[in-house]
């Protein structure tokens, strides 16, 4: 039986034991779209229903985006029979560069020109490449941002496709790393220190950092920003404030009183090394 979820691959540091891969437990379903492509064609995720998808956001102007496309081309040519790939532009307002490299690339996957709706629908698309991998129940089981190493992507569709793959594959809950909806899920948010806190205060600040909107003009609640802007100032200081006031001042456990651990964080997705991404602006 397939599992649904996603994967990434890292060496193992103990010498014969093989790299993991994990998978979404429990994933949601992909939201479908009719998009046109450069032909003025329909593109949808339904017109490949039974098949493992792999939903690429690009544009011709990002370096890492055009970087992934041989990868890309080898992967659905060897794979065509049960695997789609779909390229999404977000570079909508010159078609004339993304024919080209369409044409100079020979890009044999659908691409198809995005739409606001469509990209706000994944969760808002910031960073590009990203890459949505969707299983053959057309669920949405991982979310790559930048250039990953193409084998990441063979591991992750032969698994889906329950092919033999030389990786050990697990499964986590997706609070936030994929939709940001699931956000309220998370016990732990990047740069946010609650380990002073007990179990109590802690979910009164994660109540708050889900009730309360970012000011950075992100749109997205504080929980948000944090999974999907860590590096915002905002949202760093205002959640540190909000622990200040869940502890009464007091950050830190009291003299003599052990701080609890932590609660433990869904598995991270292990990450290949270093990635490059570009923002969505030119």
């Amino acid at each position: 039986m397939a599992l649904a979820g996603s994967v990434a691959i890292v060496p193992s540091p103990i010498q014969g034991q093989l790299p993991v891969i994990q998978f979404v437990r429990d994933p949601d379903p992909a939201p479908d779209f009719r998009l046109k492509d450069l032909d003025g064609k329909e593109v949808s995720l339904e017109a490949s229903k039974g098949k493992v998808i792999l939903l690429n956001f690009w544009a011709s102007w990002c370096g890492p985006c055009r970087a992934e496309i041989p990868g890309l081309i080898e992967l659905q040519e060897k794979y065509k029979e049960r695997l789609q790939i779909i390229g999404v532009v977000v570079d909508d307002d010159d078609q004339g560069a993304v024919r080209d490299v369409v044409k100079t690339e020979s890009i044999n996957y659908p691409v198809a020109m995005s739409s606001l709706e469509v990209r706000m629908a994944y969760g808002g698309i910031t960073a590009l490449p990203t890459v949505f991998v969707i299983n053959a129940e057309g669920k949405v089981v991982q979310k790559h941002v930048g250039l990953f190493n193409p084998a990441l992507y063979e591991t992750e569709v032969r698994a889906l496709l329950s092919l033999p793959v030389a990786a050990r594959v697990e499964t986590f809950t997706d609070t936030g790393e994929i939709f940001l909806k699931h956000a309220d899920r998370a016990t732990m948010l990047p740069g946010v220190n609650t380990d002073g806190l007990t179990t109590e205060q802690r979910a009164a600040a994660m109540h708050k950092f889900n009730a309360e909107a970012c000011t950075c003009g992100c749109q997205f609640t504080l929980a948000q920003c944090r999974i999907y802007d860590p590096a915002c100032k905002i949202s760093r200081e205002r959640t540190a404030a909000i622990v200040k006031e869940v502890s009464g001042g007091k950050v830190h456990s009291e003299p003599g009183v052990p701080a609890e651990p932590a609660a433990p964080k869904a598995p991270a997705v292990a990450q290949p090394p270093p990635t490059a991404a570009s923002p969505v602006t030119k």
